[in-house]
């Protein structure tokens, strides 16, 4: 099974996003995980080695080229990040992957990327259908900001797209915990941004399987 995380947008942590769900499934799901990480910039790579560098249990090693991606065993939970520079890569994980997870920040500009994207995979696909969800990810935590409001207003109305009722909030302990090679739930077990992976771990993995 294939989840493919990606927009075309930069800046939409879809890096943290597959970090996190990456070692959400292999220690609350027992799933054996395996991650691609098609992007140039090399994030999720880097946090995965400060993980190994540091002895952490479970340790991944992430693929970095899309040719065998599809070849994996029928047990196995692949998680890919996307990149741009490599178009050949990006179509190959398109035309290859189960689902797709479109992390979007709460902005018109990432609106329309999606909107973008969405076209572009429809292309590569040939009309292939393709199990497409929407992560609102660093959204707001005041509620007086309106803009995370009407960015899920937005995407509810892409033909194909599902929206995902989890979020993911901007908060810095996201940050902290990929630069220290630590899922949030594990260097802040009861965080709120704990509950957020665990909230969309859950709803992503039953939509899926």
């Amino acid at each position: 099974m294939i989840t493919l995380i990606g927009n075309l947008k930069g800046g939409t942590g879809k890096s943290t996003v597959t970090f996190n769900l990456a070692l959400w499934a292999a220690t609350r799901q027992n799933l054996h995980v395996l991650v691609y990480d098609l992007d140039p910039q090399s994030t999720t790579s880097d946090a995965f080695d400060i993980r190994a560098e540091e002895g952490y249990l479970p340790q991944i090693k992430p693929e970095r080229y899309a040719e065998g991606l599809g070849m994996e065993g029928q047990n196995t939970h692949v998680l890919v990040d996307m990149g741009l520079s490599d178009m050949q890569a990006t179509q190959v994980a398109i035309q290859r992957a189960d689902h797709i997870l479109i992390p979007v920040s709460p902005s018109q500009a990432d609106v329309w990327s999606t909107q973008r994207f969405l076209k572009m995979i429809a292309e590569i696909r040939e009309q292939r259908p393709v199990k497409l969800l929407a992560l609102l990810n660093r959204a707001d935590t005041h509620a007086s900001v309106r803009e995370t409001t009407e960015a899920a207003e937005a995407l509810k109305t892409l033909d194909g797209l599902q929206l995902l009722d989890s979020r993911l909030y901007l908060r810095t302990t996201y940050r902290r915990s990929f630069s220290e090679g630590l899922a949030v739930f594990e260097m802040e077990p009861r965080s709120k941004a704990s509950a957020e992976i665990d909230a969309l771990g859950r709803e992503l993995y039953h939509l899926i399987n």
